[in-house]
């Protein structure tokens, strides 16, 4: 896979979803939510500011992050999914 996000995007792996709640009942895939949880994959150069720079990213590659429930754009790409989304739907990173 290459693929470069262009702006303050960022490429998102989500991480799985547990398939058991705490009592021990397995779940469906339909009952399942879609995990707010993934790792950052490729980010894009930063915002493009008015007078020509670019703004830093708060994230790297390879960080473990939490974004909102609502946010960003699946794509498939190689035959996985991904989300795109701009680094100002992340939420936090987790260290």
């Amino acid at each position: 896979m290459n693929v470069k996000p262009l702006g303050e995007k960022v490429l998102i792996k989500r991480l799985e979803v547990e398939g058991k709640t705490a009592g021990g009942i397995v779940l469906p895939d339909t009952a399942k939510e879609k995990p707010k949880e993934g790792k950052i994959v490729a980010l894009g150069d930063g915002k493009l500011l008015k007078n020509g720079e670019r703004t830093k990213l708060q994230v790297k590659k390879g960080d473990r992050v939490l974004f909102t429930s609502y946010g960003g754009t699946e794509v498939k790409i190689d035959g996985e999914e991904y989300l795109l989304m701009s680094e100002d739907e992340i939420l936090a990173v987790i260290e």
